[in-house]
């Protein structure tokens, strides 16, 4: 039976461009897994947007001289781009500024208030005299009080990770101007996160043996401790207060941006004019969702927001609806360093998507991110490694398998698969071990065990290319024709396996393979960017189609006499020699740290 498959993939701030971080962070683990789960035949919602409000839009909006509308808007339209051209296969990517998000978020907190989870407390936070306002967190720097790091952020420590109330900074600072800010009081409205211990105990205590330890242990050691956390602020960016009196205030956007996988999941219901679709993930007891995120956000999404859920269960349901779901799991990968260095936006010590998709093919950046992804321990971006892989891995392993078999079959079996002689045991064995990959490599993607996943397929692309060298057709060919025929039907049945096997990694070559094995159709469909209107206005999202999908995750049914398209190569090499490849790798590594024209 089809499973209902919920993919929440963390927001990101519409203030920069997305980098190989935020890539190997959530973004393509999540594409990976629902690519895996719609070629399973499952019912598959993966949803995100870009987060529009916040100080962080606000700080950098400020720095440029222009509104933090005209910011997020800027780069909302960049991650559009940029994620289709990665492949990245959102059923709907929005923004936190649509009026169905706000309309939402207001629900939820009125919800909050009325069932007495919100309470009113006078609150100490940092005053600039000089520009005459309340700081906002992200408008403080000052060292952190727990590792000293001497730019920590009012509400994060970029060094140790840890979340920070801006008055324990020592010896803070306006982001601005750099003046010393003083402490006054304003009120604000508080999530008492504390009403929900027990029954986040109780949460994070069953069935959680799937869940990856680290996860698991840093939510339970949180959840004894809750206190109140405040969920207004003063700032001039963001979703009102649906209160008189509190019209110079707006939500804190802790509160309301995890609200976007409930808002976006309505959102894409209303877009397909069916407005309560989105219950079958929300309210279903059989479905599960998943929040891909990195190590940075855990808390918000396996604490935080499930006691905004817990505390909202019941918004929007009709009789028989039952509870809302809490996420089934929140496999959060670690930290993706550059050539060794932690990422640093102010030292540009990045790789830019944006950027690297302009030299190089989404599938080549895809694989080489989603081999070494860390998903236990911080990994890295190296580009040595990056080279190697491509050249070494994607062309000279799995593309230069496929190029010659598809090659060697056309020209010699008049433009079809061979039919085959009897299989002898070694033919019979390499097909039985890719079909076999099936369950073992569907089981490591069930389980977000991504990384080991694509290992395997590639341990069976390299059996298969030794497979190959021992059955040697072009040599047999002149031997033994029908012999030769057979080696060869026997490596296209596992080409087409593995073209499924590796698809979620490798979506835009596997679709090219579809059509050189002469299947039609598409395995996945197409992600199309279209505009939404709403309340007057209108926005672009993200969407996926796969109306004309026909892939499925079952061993190959390529048939012999089946026609085969004139193959290209898969991958490109980098370079044509050793010194080429290290002008490359030299090229990029100077790039670091500096700003691309």
């Amino acid at each position: 039976m089809a499973e209902f498959i919920h993919v929440s993939v963390a927001w990101p701030y519409a203030n920069g461009d997305l980098h190989v971080g935020h890539l190997a962070g959530a973004y393509l683990p999540s594409d990976i897994f629902a690519r895996y789960h719609r070629l399973k035949g499952n019912h598959v919602l993966m949803v995100s947007g870009s987060d529009a409000h916040g100080t962080p839009i606000a700080v950098e909006a400020d720095k440029r001289g222009i509104t933090a509308r005209a910011l997020f808007e800027q780069y909302h339209k960049r991650f559009l781009e940029t994620q289709r051209t990665m492949g990245i296969s959102y059923d709907l990517f929005t923004h936190t500024d649509t009026e169905n998000h706000h309309t939402v978020s207001k629900d939820i907190f009125t919800t909050l208030l009325d069932r007495g989870y919100l309470y009113k407390e006078i609150q100490r936070q940092l005053f600039s005299v000089t520009e005459n306002r309340f700081l906002p967190d992200r408008y403080v720097e000052g060292e952190c009080p727990i590792c000293h790091y001497a730019n920590a952020r009012g509400d994060q420590c970029d060094n140790c990770g840890n979340l920070l109330d801006a008055l324990d900074l020592i010896n803070p600072r306006s982001k601005n101007d750099g003046s010393t800010p003083v402490i006054r009081e304003t009120e604000h409205y508080f999530l008492n996160l504390a009403a929900f211990i027990e029954p986040l105990q109780k949460y994070l205590a069953d069935g959680k043996d799937h869940w990856r330890p680290n996860v698991l242990a840093l939510s339970r050691n949180k959840v004894p401790d809750l206190m109140g956390r405040p969920i207004t602020r003063d700032i001039d960016w963001g979703i009102d207060v649906p209160l008189p009196g509190w019209e110079k205030k707006k939500m804190y956007v802790w509160f309301e941006a995890v609200i976007g996988y409930l808002s976006a999941s309505i959102e894409w219901a209303k877009n397909i004019g069916q407005p309560d679709a989105w219950k079958q993930w929300w309210y279903n007891p059989q479905a599960k969702i998943y929040n891909f995120i990195g190590k940075d956000n855990i808390e918000f999404h396996t604490v935080i927001w499930p006691a905004e859920l817990l505390g909202i269960d019941g918004l929007y349901a009709k009789e028989g609806d039952g509870h809302l779901n809490l996420p089934y799991d929140v496999p959060a990968n670690e930290f993706l360093n550059i050539e060794g260095q932690k990422f640093s936006k102010s030292r540009n010590w990045a790789v830019w998507v944006p950027d690297i998709l302009e030299r190089y093919d989404p599938d080549a950046i895809r694989y080489c991110i989603a081999a070494s992804f860390p998903e236990s321990k911080d990994g890295d971006w190296n580009w040595a490694e990056f080279v190697q892989r491509n050249n070494n891995e994607l062309v000279a392993a799995w593309g230069n398998l496929v190029n010659r078999m598809l090659g060697f079959a056309r020209k010699n079996f008049d433009g079809k698969v061979p039919t085959p002689a009897a299989l002898s045991d070694e033919d019979k064995a390499i097909i039985a071990q890719s079909e076999a990959a099936f369950e073992t490599i569907g089981e490591l993607l069930n389980t977000v065990k991504l990384r080991s996943a694509l290992n395997e397929a590639m341990a069976l692309v390299r059996d298969t290319n030794a497979y190959l060298d021992r059955r040697a057709p072009w040599k047999r060919i002149k031997e033994d024709r029908d012999d030769a025929g057979t080696a060869v039907y026997t490596v296209l049945r596992v080409i087409d396996n593995l073209k499924l096997l590796l698809a979620p990694f490798l979506p835009f070559t596997a679709e090219r393979l579809h059509g050189y094995l002469g299947y039609q159709g598409s395995l996945f469909g197409e992600q199309v960017i279209r505009a939404y209107q709403e309340a007057g206005h209108s926005h672009d999202g993200l969407t996926y189609d796969g109306s004309k999908a026909t892939g499925t995750w079952q061993p190959s049914q390529l048939a012999a006499g089946q026609a085969l398209a004139e193959p290209a190569p898969l991958f490109k090499k980098l370079g044509a020699n050793t010194a080429e490849e290290q002008a490359i790798i030299e090229s990029e590594r100077a790039y670091l740290g500096q700003t691309r024209d």
